[in-house]
């Protein structure tokens, strides 16, 4: 074998291996997924999926710039016989390596879920199963089932109660029963042994305390400074058995919440929501009250007043009294406003 032949063939060996190499390079970290976006794509990948529908998935969406460089590294590392269900996040201009790394270890994203501003068990519902692979239909199904609910020491109406509004890492692939342990878990946390005896000296349960939080906060939404003024009033009501005659109460039972003046026909309907005709509370929230108004309630004011109405300024805020006589002349100055501003439903 001639001198000339070896080193031709130690060039075309090296040239070979360089190229080879630099392929490998390429396919490695060459950016290869989201290349021409600025934001990130979430790949959902449900239980029992194959590597056909992850592959489906990301072609449907024009994630992949060069497939054949990201199929064959997805083969090489074994990603066809290890698809792991869950929610991954694919940044722009991320390299084959990065992505199907994480695909194989299963190291997926969590959904941060945060829900605020919800009134009917059906938003919630909507809001928090569209976000998860269990659905609105099986969260629907787990949220209507009286067995479920007494799991959490809890029925079908005050259910919600459950659910305090704030910002949560959960994993898209959690199951309903596991996704309702952790809300179970952050109640829990909330009701400190301190909150359970705040709740215990004013004579009501943790439940109760969550009912007539959602009522003081559909009362008083915008001025949150009120509301330990508010809570204070219908805790003088419950005391004093009286009827709460919390007009968001009648709206609730009607289900409009647009109304803004209540007439005197409406406060008759028939429901156990309608705070005219019983006294007590109604058996359910009115909607999910946040951490704002469940403090008010366990921290509520100590005063007097039995009696309160918008006030005629429109600021916000209420007038209260501690007679009739007094109140009736708020409300007289209020309804005139009202009518002045031909405000009649």
């Amino acid at each position: 074998m001639s001198r000339n032949f070896k080193v031709g063939l130690f060039v075309t060996f090296a040239i070979l291996f360089t190229t080879f190499v630099f392929y490998f390079w390429q396919i490695f970290k060459t950016p290869n997924l989201q290349t021409d976006k600025q934001t990130s794509f979430a790949l959902l990948i449900p239980e029992g999926a194959t590597y056909k529908t992850v592959l489906d998935s990301l072609n449907k969406h024009d994630v992949i710039h060069d497939h054949i460089s990201f199929q064959f590294l997805a083969r090489f590392l074994g990603l066809k016989d290890k698809v792991k269900p869950g929610r991954y996040v694919i940044k722009p201009s991320s390299n084959n390596y990065v992505v199907i790394k994480k695909l194989v270890s299963g190291d997926q994203d969590a959904v941060k879920l945060t829900f605020n501003n919800i009134r009917l068990k059906e938003d919630l519902i909507k809001r928090i199963g569209s976000r998860f692979e269990f659905g609105e239909e099986n969260f629907r199904k787990a949220l209507n089932d009286p067995e479920v609910c007494n799991k959490y020491g809890l029925d079908t109406l005050t259910i919600v109660s459950m659910f305090l509004p704030n910002t949560y890492d959960i994993y898209w692939s959690t199951g309903t029963e596991k996704f309702l342990d952790r809300m179970h878990s952050e109640y829990k946390k909330y009701w400190s042994d301190e909150k359970l005896a705040k709740a215990k000296e004013i004579g009501l349960t943790p439940v109760q305390v969550s009912i007539l939080a959602s009522i003081v906060e559909e009362e008083q939404a915008r001025k949150v400074d009120e509301r330990p003024k508010v809570a204070g009033l219908y805790i003088n009501r419950l005391n004093a058995q009286m009827p709460l005659q919390a007009d968001p109460t009648i709206k609730f039972a009607l289900q409009d919440f647009a109304i803004k003046r209540i007439l005197n026909g409406q406060l008759l309907i028939k429901s156990p929501y309608n705070t005219y005709v019983n006294t007590g509370l109604p058996p359910g929230p009115i909607r999910v009250a946040d951490f704002n108004s469940l403090n008010a309630v366990l921290n509520y004011d100590k005063h007097d007043y039995i009696y309160m109405c918008a006030k005629a300024d429109l600021s916000g805020y209420h007038a209260f009294a501690t007679n009739y006589v007094d109140h009736l002349n708020n409300a007289r100055l209020y309804q005139a406003e009202l009518n002045r501003l031909k405000i009649m439903k």
